[in-house]
């Protein structure tokens, strides 16, 4: 496979590089001081980017990711998930915090995008959706899902506590994560979709956060909460043989997303910081790094870590396209990503001293913004045990 930006999307990548840098980055510090304020700014680009996915079915965008595209017979393509993943990149070179703003273009419509039939498809089009999975206690085992979803007729009632959820209050409607059965374990969890304004469903808070504070992060009750059965995601029946699989091909999906996200933000840092030291760098690469000063040396080795992560990223992207399995990929993927990003941004901010410690850069706030990056969606030592499960050919249960 070739792992270059394919020529198609180098358009929509050099679109979303300008929009970072001229519309992104000039309010970044303003959103960052207002921490739970919408940017308004955002409503028009949302229109825009809304406008550039009707008229392109390849185009940018989280609703836009999905495996339903390719067929078997089509060959190789680069299709949505690519696109998307490409433009995150760029929309988060210039602000993280403000691309989880964008309405729309939650993780929630991945989720949506990645299960759901062709009538939920067209009925939850043009809506912005949440991603609600966290729990008191229940944060990377997503197995142990507490909150509960008992039929009763044609609603589903459901009742528990989410927390951390990435625009919760925002949202036109939240995806949450649900077991019909805890007796069932992992085959139960199903996910559903909950519309703004459903009778039961309460925004507690909104958290305070070390970065991304353009972006709103809630907490939720469900308190005998009513959801149409025509609501659920994917198979309405516990299959114990496929287990957990079913509702975890959403972060098929979403990791790879997240993983962009780092590697966006990384590229703020890096390329920021080889402009404020120019004059120590060696542009040519003319020096081996063994024989460099240090600082070159480092730069050199975060930008080797930092293409490692962008080709495994777009790898990740590019099998879901294909639809081809990519859980393993999904997980290297954001493993990497999420490491590199906190380690690039931190170490950047120490190169450049005083400069990447003071707020007249955004240097100290790109080093907060991705911390969350290897955090959510599965932390970096979930993402290995995934990764070790998938390597050696184990089960959940016989490697925990």
């Amino acid at each position: 496979m070739n792992l270059e930006t394919p020529k198609k999307f180098q358009m929509l990548v050099d679109q979303a590089q300008q929009v970072a840098l001229n519309f992104l980055r000039p309010i970044s510090r303003k959103y960052d001081k207002a921490e739970h304020s919408y940017p308004k700014e955002l409503d028009m680009l949302a229109s825009l980017l809304d406008g550039m996915n009707d008229g392109a079915p390849e185009s940018a965008g989280a609703s836009t990711a999905g495996k339903r595209g390719a067929q078997a017979n089509e060959g190789i393509r680069n299709g949505s998930n690519m696109s998307t993943a490409l433009g995150i990149i760029e929309m988060c070179y210039g602000d993280t915090g403000l691309l989880l703003s964008m309405p729309r273009q939650g993780l929630g419509n991945s989720a949506i995008a990645a299960v759901a039939n062709d009538e939920q498809l067209e009925r939850f089009m043009g809506k912005w959706a949440a991603m609600a999975i966290t729990e008191p206690g229940t944060g990377s085992d997503s197995a142990n899902i507490r909150t509960s979803a008992t039929r009763d007729g044609d609603d589903f009632i459901l009742n528990g506590e989410k927390i951390y959820v990435t625009s919760g209050e925002r949202a036109d409607c939240v995806v949450v994560w649900a077991t019909l059965d805890r007796n069932l374990g992992r085959a139960a969890i199903k996910s559903f979709v909950v519309e703004k304004g459903t009778p039961g469903m309460t925004v507690t808070r909104l958290e305070h956060k070390l970065g991304i504070k353009a972006s709103d992060t809630a907490a939720i009750n469900f308190t005998d909460c009513r959801v149409p059965v025509a609501n659920l995601l994917g198979n309405p029946e516990i299959d114990v043989g496929k287990g957990f699989a079913g509702v975890m091909e959403t972060f098929d999906n979403t990791r790879p997303l997240v993983a962009a996200m780092a590697v966006g933000c990384a590229k703020a840092s890096l390329e920021r910081t080889k402009e404020l030291l120019k004059d120590y760098l060696d542009p040519n690469y003319s020096t081996l790094p063994l024989n460099a000063s240090n600082v070159v040396a480092t730069v050199t080795r975060m930008e080797a870590e930092w293409e490692a992560a962008r080709l495994l990223t777009l790898k990740a992207a590019w099998m879901a396209d294909n639809k081809q399995p990519n859980s393993k990929e999904a997980s290297i993927a954001k493993a990497k990503a999420g490491r590199v990003g906190n380690e690039i941004t931190l170490k950047c901010v120490e190169l450049c001293a005083s400069v990447g410690y003071g707020e007249d850069e955004l240097l100290e706030k790109w080093a907060r913004d991705s911390k969350i990056l290897d955090i959510f969606e599965g932390t970096q030592q979930i993402q290995q045990l995934i990764i070790a499960r998938r390597l050696l050919g184990k089960s959940s249960s016989e490697l925990k």
